[in-house]
């Protein structure tokens, strides 16, 4: 070997070392760096050096995320039915026939756990032949809305205390809920009635009155 080529040698050999001790070093600078991260709120950062912080304002504890609670189901949610039972209180006009009774018009305001339906309105006829009859009878109660069809039982009564007038009417039955609108579309169920009215005045054909009454309505509505 010429001393030219030993030269060169020593050349290549020291610029592997340089290589080898550039990268050894390089190698040794990235582990000693490390990387953090960092929350502000929902905003998350990460921060890598070899004495890694955190910018003002930021932590490096994780903010809990508090799991947002699902609504409590209703009872007509959970089981499609709802409770009813309201009073209604207002007047009803009555027109007296030669051998009946008919309730021309309906106008009460409810009371009670009766689902914002407020209003009620209808009508009824009834042939007396004793001091208790049955009677048909159609009415709505309404209100927000929404409203519930109702259709007196054939096995609804009204009852006089008298066999004339003037005397008190007190009326008992069912009413069978046949559809609504609003969240009471389709709607169904039965409710138990129970009211009652004077008539004032002696009941002659072919005269009208007025008169107040009270009715009581209770049961479920099956909501679809």
């Amino acid at each position: 070997m010429n001393i030219r080529t030993s030269k060169l040698m020593q050349i290549l050999v020291m610029c592997t070392a340089i290589t080898l001790v550039a990268g050894s070093a390089t190698t040794a600078n990235a582990a000693a760096k490390k990387t953090i991260t960092c929350y502000k709120g929902k905003v998350v950062k990460k921060v890598t050096a070899v004495s890694p912080k955190c910018p003002t304002g930021y932590s490096t504890k994780k903010p809990v995320v508090k799991a947002t609670p699902k609504p409590t189901a209703t009872a007509a949610t959970k089981a499609g039915s709802v409770a009813f039972q309201g009073t209604y209180k207002g007047k009803i006009s009555i027109l007296f026939g030669d051998s009946f009774l008919q309730v021309t018009k309906v106008d009460a305001t409810g009371t009670g756990n009766v689902g914002g339906l407020s209003s009620m309105s209808g009508t009824a006829s009834a042939a007396p032949a004793s001091q208790c009859d049955g009677f048909d009878g159609k009415g709505v109660i309404s209100g927000g809305g929404n409203s519930l069809n109702l259709t007196f039982d054939s096995t609804s009564q009204g009852c006089a205390d008298s066999d004339s007038a003037p005397a008190s009417v007190t009326l008992k039955g069912t009413a069978k809920i046949t559809g609504g609108t609003g969240k009471f579309a389709g709607a169904s169920g039965t409710l138990t009635v129970k009211g009652s009215f004077d008539i004032n005045s002696k009941g002659i054909a072919n005269t009208t009155e007025s008169t107040s009454f009270t009715l009581d309505l209770s049961g479920n509505i099956t909501t679809k």
